[in-house]
């Protein structure tokens, strides 16, 4: 079981990966934090599309590796996995959670602030993909994919 957990755990993370940086469109990444039924949809299909490279993944490496999981077991933890991506995805309820955890002011690294110096000169002082509003986002992901991977093992 210990096998089954590390082998299916990674291809939930590669493929949460590659959902969420490959797969996903321009739209449904700018859009799918919008309130209203624009963001609602946004992020419908980008949960589809992810769903979708999870479940793709976790089926080659169940059957490639001839792991010993349930089918019971593969849909509840991809039923996990969408739900709780479809939630963090919507954005509010993350940086609610965040606020109320106390790390609101932790949301505000690596927020780009443009501007101009003291010369004139515009600036953007972080010209970086990361920000730590990124790094919760993702990091929720991972613990999420790991309660997934455990769920779809143990059933």
């Amino acid at each position: 079981m210990t096998a089954a957990f590390a082998a299916y755990l990674a291809a939930l993370l590669a493929a949460h990966t590659v959902a969420d940086h490959w797969i996903q469109t321009h739209h449904q990444a700018m859009c799918k934090g919008k309130p209203g039924l624009v963001g609602v949809l946004a992020c419908l299909r980008h949960v589809a599309t992810y769903t979708a490279t999870t479940a793709l993944l976790g089926l080659l490496v169940w059957q490639v590796l001839d792991l010993e999981l349930s089918w019971l077991g593969f849909l509840a933890g991809q039923l996990l996995s969408a739900a709780t991506h479809y939630l963090a995805d919507r954005r509010t309820p993350l940086e609610r959670f965040v606020r109320w955890v106390g790390k609101a002011d932790f949301l505000k690294l690596g927020v780009p602030r443009t501007g101009t110096d003291r010369n004139g000169n515009e600036y953007d002082d972080n010209p970086s993909l990361g920000t730590a509003g990124y790094s919760l986002d993702q990091s929720f992901h991972h613990l999420c994919l790991f309660f997934a991977a455990l769920l779809t093992v143990v059933l």
